[in-house]
């Protein structure tokens, strides 16, 4: 099949749903030529990568150097324009992928309000997820999670400081992979916390996931974070660890006692579909030890505090911004965003408030005040020896699971891999939830429901092999339905107009 008419193809299946679901806000006005360039390589014998020619699109706050917007939702950084690619953006071309577009995000990646919804933005609007009318897409790579499940690309990118990959990647009944913090370089990314942000794929099959991560993966001077990573030279070929016995003799803990402190009678189907799916690892050949617990669990759920996060991003954010290279709005630090934020009316403030901006600036402090590092070595024993990474050394086990949106939490603070796989869906009979203020509907029958697959750090191989033969043993996600879905099928691309 012809890239160009590839590329036509999934342009068409944007058209035919995103005036409902407004998962993405902008077509890349160079893919058609991006397109035919990588055409005629191909007629000529060059293949830059497996994902020579094939369309992905990407959160609207990882940078690229062209005409599109890096803008985060925010009128903000309209037009603001970096100085180079971010780093992913520059690997994906470097693979032959074609940049396709971006995707809408919950504003400032759900980093601004206390009140807004998740997938809304004041540039892209409300975004829909496409399970059911209404659907709560989750955040805050809300267009990425619905742009994958429609099919509006080959894969999408999100970001993830805490479940912004996994958490709508589980209520579109995806595939996402969170990686370790540094396993994918950040330069360029739009920042909230240089402790906890990262990047990863948001597929619909494991083995997709896999590819785009082979692509992405990699140090970068830039980031120094990459730098610590065991792969100098080469990442790991993440898909030949797509291995049906991918379960068989691996051990994997489950922290009861989150579920115990999590759990309410509305859980009661989330519950169900979890124990099921701890039925399909054991049945695979997998070790279950069962109250494999956190033991600082009780504590990190009753600490309110912000502080990393609040200083990362007021010292993030300046450094971001003072390496855009045309910045119309003259915003230069948080101060500044949020002054124009409740000065420009698209902004929706106050409806939509600037809560987590308020809090971050009264408390005054960035990630050299000398408050930060206590507040910060807390958030590392929450997640290690207190968390996922002091259970699966203390049991030698490979990897503890949860259900999706139990299971990011703990593994955010440290920097360490989640995968979510879909698991199951909200029977007939779900009472529907709704989320307030905004009312879009958070539960109801036939929302999709997510394992998570934690790990320790770097061990995104395991990771991947444990989710694949989850995966090919349940199916699970080809029983979802849809109420929107595009009529223009793949199959049909060489139909496609390309004009």
């Amino acid at each position: 099949m012809a890239i160009l008419k590839l590329k036509a193809a999934y342009v068409k299946r944007n058209e035919e749903v995103n005036s409902t679901v407004r998962a993405v806000v902008e077509i890349n006005p160079d893919a058609w030529k991006i397109a035919r360039d990588l055409d005629d390589e191909r007629k000529n014998g060059i293949l830059r990568g497996p994902l020579h020619g094939l369309p992905i699109l990407i959160k609207n706050n990882i940078a690229t150097d062209d005409k599109m917007q890096t803008n985060a939702g925010s009128y903000a950084l309209m037009d603001a324009k970096p100085g180079s690619d971010s780093a992913i953006a520059a690997k994906l071309r470097k693979s032959g992928a074609i940049i396709l577009g971006k995707t809408n995000l919950s504003q400032w990646a759900n980093y601004r309000s206390g009140n807004s919804s998740n997938g809304w933005s004041a540039w892209g609007g409300q975004v829909i997820a496409a399970h059911v009318p209404n659907q709560d897409p989750s955040g805050s790579s809300s267009g990425s999670g619905v742009a994958a499940d429609l099919g509006l690309a080959y894969a999408c990118l999100g970001t993830e400081t805490s479940g912004s990959i996994t958490s709508p990647g589980e209520k579109s009944g995806l595939v996402g992979i969170k990686p370790t913090v540094g396993l994918t370089s950040r330069y360029l990314v739009i920042p909230i916390s240089e402790h906890q942000d990262t990047i990863g794929p948001m597929t619909r099959t494991v083995e997709d996931a896999a590819l785009v991560l082979q692509a992405i993966a990699g140090q970068d001077g830039h980031d120094n974070y990459t730098l610590a990573a065991p792969y100098k030279h080469q990442t790991p070929d993440y898909v030949k660890h797509c291995k049906m016995n991918g379960l068989k003799g691996k051990r994997i803990g489950i922290p009861r006692n989150v579920l115990d402190l999590n759990y309410d009678s509305s859980r009661a189907p989330y519950y169900a579909a979890f124990e099921a799916a701890v039925n399909v690892l054991r049945d695979a050949g997998a070790t279950i030890v069962d109250n494999a617990n956190y033991t600082a669990y009780e504590e990190f759920i009753q600490d309110p505090s912000e502080t990393v996060l609040q200083a990362d991003f007021i010292s993030g954010l300046a450094d971001y911004l003072s390496n855009l290279k045309t910045n119309p709005h003259h915003v230069h630090n948080l101060e500044e965003v949020q002054s124009f934020t409740h000065r420009y009316a698209l902004e929706e403030w106050p409806t939509r408030n600037t809560a987590i901006w308020d809090e971050a600036l009264q408390a005054g402090i960035n990630n050299t005040s000398p408050e930060f590092w206590p507040r910060y070595l807390k958030n590392l024993y929450y997640g290690g020896e207190g968390g996922v990474f002091g259970v699966i050394n203390r049991n030698h086990l490979d990897a503890v699971v949860l259900p999706t949106d139990l299971g990011y939490p703990v593994s955010a603070v440290v920097g360490g891999p989640v995968i979510t796989v879909p698991m199951g869906a909200y029977p007939v009979g779900t009472p529907v939830e709704l989320s307030p203020p905004w009312n879009l509907t958070s539960v109801a029958p036939g929302v999709p429901m997510g394992l998570g697959f934690m790990g320790l750090k770097w061990s995104e191989p395991a990771l991947i092999e444990m989710a694949y033969a989850f995966e090919q043993r349940t199916q699970a996600r080809k029983t979802f339905d849809h109420y929107i879905v595009p009529k223009t099928q793949l199959k049909m691309a060489e139909s496609v107009s390309t004009d």
